[in-house]
């Protein structure tokens, strides 16, 4: 199991602070993600995309999407920010 914490906009909108899933890499937790974004908040806009647009940090390092995952790991992803 890997713990995902999720922050940012992502958070914002769906309310989901973490979850944990049994997966093996990173885009794995996407279809995951976007099912309990759903269940917690049926109104979310959330959308495969927005999960893609990410900053992936896997045990604080940055990583990419196609990074393996391990038993115990730590996950957090974190929806860019911009503004002027």
């Amino acid at each position: 199991m890997v713990t995902v914490k999720l922050f940012g906009l992502f958070r914002l909108d769906t309310g989901l602070k973490e979850i944990t899933a049994d997966v093996s890499d990173v885009k794995a937790l996407y279809p995951i993600l976007l099912k309990e974004a759903k269940r917690h908040n049926p109104k979310t806009k959330v959308k495969a995309a927005d999960i893609d647009g990410c900053i992936v940090l896997v045990n604080g390092k940055q990583m990419t999407k196609r990074a393996k995952l391990q038993d115990g790991d730590e996950v957090m992803l974190m929806s860019p920010v911009c503004g002027g």
